[in-house]
């Protein structure tokens, strides 16, 4: 037997709730984790309280992260004892995810665990800093430079706002925080933000050119935002789009794309390849403040993400929620 939250629909009435589950519930995969820490993101807060059509099929156990020891293996990649992680690929959604002390996976969706990191910290990056890398990677493909100019990172105070400004600070970028948190100015600076706007000057609907402020942007927030966003884009800069807090509607019209040239680059970190991914977790091993983790995370049980769930959505929460999935 292990715990794990269970979400449930039957008719019209959901529920999800922390309960003692059994190997023979897990769902087919080729290897079996023994998870030591997930975390609770946006969307596994959308998942337990049924505010979001985030699972699609039940019964389901949330968690689009996790990191654990391998318990037994039908995968040659990995044996037990082996440290492993993963993000995305559906977990919590369509397949158990790792809101659970067991998950039963395909190895397809894992990658060997990171040197330099333990479970705990690998998780209090989590797919927030996971995704947050990626727009890095993303950003440097397309050739980006500190000596290009202003960066700006919405949701600044949310998970993936908090580990893009420290990964493009430490990186040598200037880095503009929007936030709907002024409490939150010094949170923000500790990170590396050099300056902070209101999320109000973004979040309502704005023309569809504006001054030109910022040589690259990363959103997560989405709809009207991201529209701003790119509106308020300089000649040739880049935005990348990786998430949707505020909607997932775009308002917007094509004049910074062809007015101005500016690129919208959307981040996938649900299915990305395994070298890829691979990559993006060395670089944040190598590369991210993990002193800063302690700033941007809380650790919490499997019972209390219950209730936490509420708390993010209702952006009661700054940076990153860390499970202990034995707790």
């Amino acid at each position: 037997m292990f715990k794990g939250i269970l979400i449930e629909k039957q008719e019209d009435k959901y529920s999800a709730q922390l309960t003692e589950l059994n190997d023979d519930q897990l769902p087919s995969g080729n290897v079996t984790v023994k998870v030591a820490y997930s975390t609770l993101n946006y969307k596994d807060a959308l998942a337990i309280t049924g505010r979001g059509p985030v699972v699609r099929s039940f019964p389901m156990v949330p968690g689009i992260d996790l990191a654990g020891t391998v318990e037994s293996s039908d995968d040659p990649r990995y044996k037990p004892g082996d440290r492993v992680l993963l993000n995305g690929w559906g977990v919590g959604e369509s397949h158990w995810g790792g809101l659970a002390q067991k998950a039963r996976l395909s190895g397809d969706w894992l990658i060997p665990h990171p040197e330099g990191l333990d479970e705990r910290q690998t998780m209090a990056i989590g797919t927030a800093g996971y995704t947050a890398m990626l727009c890095l990677i993303a950003l440097e493909r397309h050739g980006l430079k500190p000596a290009d100019g202003p960066v700006l990172v919405t949701g600044a105070t949310g998970g993936v706002g908090s580990f893009a400004i420290s990964l493009l600070a430490g990186a040598g970028y200037t880095v503009t925080a929007a936030t709907g948190k002024s409490s939150e100015a010094a949170y923000l600076k500790s990170l590396g933000a050099t300056a902070i706007i209101d999320r109000a000057e973004l979040s309502a609907p704005g023309r569809p050119l504006a001054k030109e402020q910022w040589a690259v942007v990363i959103d997560s927030v989405g709809s009207h935002t991201l529209a701003n966003a790119c509106a308020g884009t300089k000649s040739e800069g880049l935005v990348a789009a990786c998430g949707l807090a505020q909607g997932m509607d775009f308002p917007a019209t094509v004049a910074p794309f062809i007015l101005r040239g500016v690129s919208l680059l959307g981040i996938n970190s649900v299915t990305q390849p395994f070298q890829r991914r691979v990559n993006a977790w060395q670089r944040l091993a190598d590369q991210l403040d993990l002193q800063a983790l302690s700033v941007m995370t809380r650790t919490i049980g499997l019972e209390d993400a219950l209730s936490a769930a509420t708390e993010l959505l209702d952006g009661r929460i700054r940076g990153r929620l860390i499970v202990d999935a034995n707790n």
